[in-house]
């Protein structure tokens, strides 16, 4: 219905924007990352689902199509509504979901504040034929496994799962593939 609106933020919360396009404000809603992102005053283009309920019409709107993508993707899990799919957005990136689901680690979904291991086999189950690519070099599933303790490492220190993705995926590639040397490269990330 409404596959994207491109506008001018006028307004915006943890989760939101509100985008002014043609005298009309959108409240849209969005990862909290790029909610974070966005000031004020700036020019968006957001590809857009609509999702349309007996006594709502919410919009989600997102950067960019595969993110849009995934969100309908998400959302035909059973028991996966929209706020759950945004959550797992907004903690997993789409090379993260990828990784994930090629290398069948449902566990790694369970970080997600509302998903449990049910949902989480579930996602995977449902992603798993629709999620198209290889492994990236270096991320081999040892490798995908050892990240995991890292990213458990991280987020015990007090740091969001976003940010200790962004400091795993910061680890040059062919780095050691021991644990203490991939959260020290990690932990490199937040001193820059």
């Amino acid at each position: 219905m409404i596959a994207a609106v491109r506008g001018e933020v006028i307004g915006k919360g943890d989760d939101h924007l509100i985008v002014e396009t043609g005298g009309v404000g959108f409240k849209i809603f969005t990862t909290q990352d790029y909610a974070l992102r966005t000031v004020i005053g700036d020019p968006v283009l957001l590809f857009t689902h609509l999702v349309v309920r007996e006594d709502a019409l919410t919009l989600f709107g997102f950067e960019t199509e595969e993110l849009r993508d995934l969100f309908i993707l998400l959302l035909g899990v059973n028991g996966v509504g929209p706020r759950i799919a945004l959550a797992i957005l907004s903690s997993m990136s789409p090379d993260a979901i990828r990784r994930s689901v090629l290398s069948e680690q449902a566990d790694l979904f369970t970080r997600v504040p509302g998903v449990g291991k049910k949902t989480a086999q579930q996602i995977l189950l449902h992603l798993q034929g629709k999620i198209k690519g290889e492994m990236a070099p270096g991320r081999e599933p040892g490798t995908i496994e050892i990240d995991a303790q890292v990213l458990d490492a991280l987020t015990g220190l007090g740091y969001s799962v976003v940010e200790a993705q962004a400091a795993i995926q910061s680890i040059p590639r062919g780095s050691a593939s021991d644990v203490e040397t991939r959260l020290r490269l990690a932990l490199q990330y937040f001193s820059n």
